[in-house]
């Protein structure tokens, strides 16, 4: 799927050893909360501890004829456990083990992918604290604005990789839910108390209320989370990549040292891993309206979703995980050149402190709306000219009518727009950052 992928222990989760093996527990912790409850005995318990076991191609055999994964699943094990498998399964439907197991496979999947985020967010930290006054340009509408510095674009980064967190541990806890409930949710071969046993062992939730599955709005909301999380590192991919261009040059990302950008041209350096990223984004995002169109179901089931998760759940988990360990292999070895923003501010030759000398005009008695026409005309009159505004401000008199040189020395200080950065570092980032 995702080739030199790195973190084969997300592979693994949705491995038919791993989902048999899960499977098998649901089926053990049942079978130990029905000893409990008076309706295993204890020497049939023992036995099925000790033999209960499954072979994969045993499964596969048995699948090819019976068409019914569970049922061949079960199988298996019975040959292997003996008579005192009439015990495995016992008032359970085939929902009951798939669910329950699936949502033991996705808190797997979300703890990595966590752990993923708590990752990139410590990349782009270091680069915060790093760059915290590293003065750029600002831009909207892709224009010069005013300036910032590259640490408060980081600061802002790490902020929005928090809420992803938090979205992703409201999700994770959504489908952390099993359910014991028999074919349409109503219990009737089998206790509550014993859903509420195992899920416990399992480290789950029991769901409250359910059919013959989950309600499947559970995997919506997490695949939401993962959807939404893609969409803030294509966001912050696609900004590397505008900076990387050749006529702005600020950043680069990561390029090995034998590494080729193109076969035709061999000056290349091209932005592939924050374009990659961009392009798995849309994946995560065509997942997230399948789980969507999952949630209406016919009645009490039909497996019309059942399919599509197959597909969808681990391809997105690790799709996700991968691209957060590919973000953060850009962010820690991201090129900065300060030395090329600082030129690049000076490409507007200091229009872009424009509201800065509006509001000096307009504290020296001007109405705003003289102020605007006479700071409008000025700087538009510099960037034809190609001079520097503070040079053609200083010419008019209507400007230095109002306002004293020294007063418009602090009017061209970027550090006077900047003053308040402490500040967002320290709500960002806490005391002493």
């Amino acid at each position: 799927m995702i080739p030199r992928y790195s973190r084969p222990e997300m592979a693994a989760i949705w491995e038919p050893e791993n989902r048999c093996r899960i499977w098998l527990d649901v089926e053990l912790a049942a079978c130990e909360g029905w000893n409990r409850l008076g309706r295993i005995p204890d020497e049939a318990l023992a036995v099925i501890r000790e033999r209960a076991g499954f072979d994969l191609a045993r499964i596969d055999e048995i699948e090819e004829e019976v068409r019914h994964d569970v049922i061949a699943f079960l199988t298996s094990v019975s040959e292997k456990v003996g008579p005192d498998s009439r015990y495995i399964h016992l008032g359970m439907t085939s929902s009951d083990v798939l669910d329950t197991a699936l949502a033991v496979q996705l808190t797997q999947a979300a703890d990595l992918i966590l752990d993923g985020v708590d990752r990139a967010r410590a990349a782009v930290k270091e680069k915060a604290l790093r760059h915290k006054d590293t003065v750029m340009m600002g831009r909207s509408h892709g224009m010069h604005a005013e300036p910032v510095t590259f640490g408060l674009k980081m600061a802002l980064w790490f902020e929005e990789l928090g809420r992803a967190r938090e979205r992703i541990l409201r999700g994770r806890k959504a489908v952390a839910v099993g359910k014991l409930s028999g074919p349409v949710g109503t219990y009737s071969n089998i206790p509550p108390e014993l859903e509420e046993f195992v899920c416990a062992k399992l480290g789950l939730a029991p769901e409250k209320a359910s059919t013959q599955i989950i309600q499947r709005d559970r995997h919506a909301e997490f695949m939401s989370a993962l959807a939404l999380a893609a969409a803030s590192l294509e966001k912050f991919t696609v900004e590397i990549r505008h900076l990387q261009r050749t006529e702005v040059a600020e950043i680069r990302e990561p390029f090995r040292e034998r590494q080729k950008g193109s076969s035709a041209m061999p000056h290349k350096r091209n932005p592939i891993l924050s374009e990659n990223l961009a392009g798995l984004a849309r994946l995560m995002r065509g997942y997230c309206l399948t789980a969507l169109e999952n949630i209406p179901l016919w009645h009490e089931r039909d497996i019309s979703h059942s399919s599509a998760e197959r597909v969808i759940l681990p391809d997105a988990t690790i799709v996700l995980d991968f691209m957060l360990h590919r973000f953060t292999e850009i962010m820690e070895g991201l090129e900065v050149d300060a030395d090329r923003m600082r030129a690049n501010m000076d490409l507007s030759g200091g229009t872009t402190f424009s509201q800065t000398l509006l509001l000096a005009l307009a504290g020296a008695g001007m109405t705003r709306e003289e102020a605007y026409r006479i700071v409008q005309e000025n700087a538009h009159r510099a960037i034809d000219l190609g001079r520097p505004f503070s040079e053609i401000v200083r010419e008019d008199p209507a400007v230095t009518g109002r306002i004293s040189p020294a007063q418009l020395v602090r009017v061209f200080d970027p550090s006077a727009l900047l003053s308040n950065v402490g500040v967002i570092f320290q709500r960002v980032f806490g005391e002493g950052n």
